[in-house]
Parts: C-alpha cells; structure tokens; sequence
C-alpha cells in the first residue's frame, strides 16, 4: 500500500485514538501488518508498558488458622513383632541351595 499524507493522519488519528491495528487496517484497507509496520516506522506506540516490562510481585497468600488446635506430639508406639520381621531370617546351608535350585527350575 502506499501512503499518502491523508493515510498517515488517518492513521495517527485513530491510533491516538485508542483503536487497534486491526480496526484501522479495515478502516484504510489494508492489511493489519501493513498498518503496525507504518506505525514501527513512525515510531508510534501505546502509551502503556509491556506486562513484563515491571511485574507486580504479590504477596504470599495468608493462611487461615485452624479452628481445632494441634494437640501435643504423638509418640508412635512400635510393637514387638514389627521389631522381629525387620531382622533378616538366617538359612541353613541345605536350605540355600533348595531356595537356589527352585529359582533356577522357575526361570528355565
């Protein structure tokens, strides 16, 4: 598209107006890149910063206290026979190898 002066104060016009490159592509016909390549050129731009440009750190949220207090700590009670399956049961030599020799039959 070529621009004539007639173009280009339309353009600024409905850029300081608030309009958005799609609208004012529509309203000269042409294309929305052609419109935000002129302003590129004029060096037009909104009057606000990118979001990222300073992001706003918001707080941690607060936690709400719960409405039952916490009771005192609980000692975990650790009964007898846990204690006596944790410790590794000892074999005899005959019954290592009959262990040994029925994996060796279920693997083959």
């Amino acid at each position: 598209m070529s621009w004539d002066a007639k173009d280009i104060a339309l353009l600024k016009r409905l850029w300081f107006e608030g309009q958005s490159a799609a609208q004012i592509a529509r309203r000269l016909g042409c294309s929305r890149n052609a419109v935000c390549g002129m302003l590129t050129r004029l060096g037009l731009k909104r009057g606000h910063k990118s979001p990222t440009a300073r992001p706003k750190i918001r707080p941690a949220p607060k936690l709400r206290p719960s409405s039952a207090p916490c009771p005192g700590p609980v000692t975990q009670k650790v009964s007898s026979r846990r204690a006596e399956r944790q410790q590794p049961k000892e074999f005899s030599r005959q019954q290592l190898y009959a262990i040994l020799a029925e994996a060796v039959r279920n693997t083959g």
